[in-house]
């Protein structure tokens, strides 16, 4: 099964972590926005780069004891956020040594830039491969012969009172994104990509209607594609820890959905997908496998709810536990398998 398991030691670490990002994230402020107070006639203003890169000016007031006072919190608030990432950077380069792991390089700038932009505070949840390298971490190990792509899957849920615009938080990344076309050039595109390499970011959101077409998401400022099971899958993520020189927090499917919706999408996909179907084997058995072990209750739990939504869940999902007792011999202990 896995070839790692991180040690006490560096799993506790990983939870303070988690939680230190925890509050980072809770306490975001006006001292976490690149920019800073701008005098003009008499007047303040804060002159700062909005998520998306646009420059925007907030009037303050007039030059005085109150705006005086507010600027120096500013200063210091600013100075605190630079102390909170100091500690996040060191607390990261711990986990990271305990794991052995490196920097995921521009895949990492593009998660960056959306934890910044408020997507994943906004519902935005990691899905696909990065998901599941994540969720080992958080699990305490490194898959073996896992699978990794520089595909950046992120998958949306109705959370209307936040809002972040993707295309132009992506497109101030200067990395070369531009809007992939679909099938239909009518339809607008869920997916940004960068010339002449595999780094790409997929938009996606539940399948609720019989139609395929691309569906708007306001409060992301773009399209997303509706994919069937998905909504199982996304729903009631955990937080989790990103490792890298400064590690970041994004939300993940819990881990016994995962695995238990890999089962599904193993059996749905195209005979011209077949690589992907067996990652998503290959990416269940590992999962499955180390719950069973580890946290049983969790995957009962998840197999329970998945089989629960109908005959045809449960028909694909017996499926794919065929091919991986073929393929691994394996057969997780869960009712009526």
């Amino acid at each position: 099964m896995e070839t790692f398991r991180a040690d006490m030691q560096t799993m506790a670490l990983y939870s303070e972590l988690l939680e230190q990002l925890e509050i980072f994230d809770g306490r975001r402020s006006v001292a976490t926005l690149k920019g800073n107070f701008a005098i003009k006639g008499g007047y303040v203003y804060l002159q700062y780069y909005a998520p998306g890169g646009t420059l925007k000016q907030l009037y303050v007031g007039k030059e005085g004891p109150n705006t005086a006072k507010l600027m120096e919190d500013f200063a210091g608030g600013r100075a605190a956020e630079a102390e909170s990432e100091v500690i996040l950077s060191r607390l990261g380069e711990q986990v990271r040594a305990g794991f052995s792991t490196r920097s995921s390089g521009p895949m990492m700038r593009v998660l960056r830039s959306l934890v910044d932009a408020g997507v994943f505070r906004a519902g935005g949840v990691l899905v696909g491969t990065h998901a599941f390298e994540t969720i080992g971490t958080m699990l305490g190990t490194r898959w073996s012969g896992s699978i990794f792509t520089e595909d950046v899957d992120v998958a949306t849920v109705a959370l209307p009172d936040l809002e972040a615009d993707i295309p132009k938080t992506i497109d101030a990344l200067e990395m070369g994104f531009f809007p992939a076309p679909g099938l239909n050039p009518k339809h607008p595109t869920t997916r940004f990509a960068v010339r002449g390499s595999k780094l790409r970011l997929d938009i996606l959101t539940p399948k609720k209607q019989e139609s395929e077409d691309p569906v708007p998401i306001k409060r992301f400022g773009c399209a997303a594609q509706p994919l069937p099971y998905l909504g199982y899958l996304i729903e009631n993520p955990v937080h989790a820890v990103m490792l890298d020189k400064v590690p970041i927090l994004v939300n993940v499917p819990q881990p016994a959905r995962f695995a238990c919706h890999k089962l599904i999408v193993s059996q749905v996909r195209e005979v011209s997908s077949h690589g992907k179907a067996a990652k998503d084997i290959h990416q269940a058995y590992l999962l499955m496998s180390f719950l069973q072990q580890e946290r049983p209750d969790d995957l009962d739990k998840a197999w329970e709810i998945m089989v629960a939504k109908g005959p045809k869940w449960r028909h694909y999902a017996m499926a794919a536990l065929k091919s991986v007792k073929r393929i691994y011999g394996f057969v997780p202990e869960l009712e009526g398998v």
